[in-house]
């Protein structure tokens, strides 16, 4: 599971872009992308200027490869859901490995929320759009109702909505989580019956 983190100096090149991208992403949410320096990220990290380039020339290449690790998931979702049976398992499967992914990804999509404009001109929302357009197309049965694919597409914002709009909600995040879960997982399996005709 990646590297463990055993105090040796000779962590690997991907431990310390991580570090990188989590410190960036710590700092962007604290005092706003466009007030902080990249000079202040390797401060935060504890490493020269010089070490930081090695990783990133920019605070823009740091989002875009935080964008790019984090939503890697999603895209290998897309290629896993398109060589399987549209069968009710599938999809449930599809909704549960889609919320384990952006639990993964949560504080970058803080960030995509909370700095819009920054994301349009990175152009990050048009591929994030294709990730979610080639989600719809496996988690959809071409042949079902309007109304089912509608349910289908509604489990995949239930998960999005759990994760702004029910974080400020008390109680355990991890119970916040698993009821989102079960409600999208509903979704799609009410639309999957009703594709078999029990529901219309």
């Amino acid at each position: 599971m990646g590297v463990t983190m055993d105090g040796t100096k000779q962590q690997r090149r991907g431990n310390t872009r991580q570090r990188i991208q989590d410190v960036a992403l710590e700092l962007f949410a604290e005092q706003g992308y466009e007030k902080t320096s990249l000079r202040e990220i390797a401060e935060r990290l504890d490493v020269t200027k010089a070490a930081l380039y090695y990783h990133f020339k920019t605070k823009e290449e740091i989002i875009v490869s935080l964008f790019e690790d984090l939503t890697q998931p999603i895209q290998e979702l897309i290629e896993w859901g398109a060589r399987q049976p549209h069968t009710l398992e599938t999809k449930q499967e599809i909704v549960r490995r889609y919320s384990q992914a952006l639990t993964g990804a949560e504080p970058l999509f803080r960030f995509m929320q909370e700095n819009q404009a920054t994301v349009r001109e990175l152009r990050i929302g048009d591929t994030f759009k294709d990730r979610m357009r080639g989600l719809r197309d496996i988690i959809i049965d071409p042949d079902s109702t309007l109304v089912d694919q509608v349910r289908c597409v509604s489990a995949l914002f239930t998960l999005h909505a759990g994760m702004f709009i029910m974080q400020d909600v008390e109680g355990d995040p991890e119970k916040r989580r698993e009821a989102v879960l079960e409600v999208a997982v509903d979704l799609v399996t009410q639309a999957h019956e009703g594709a078999r005709g029990t529901g219309s």
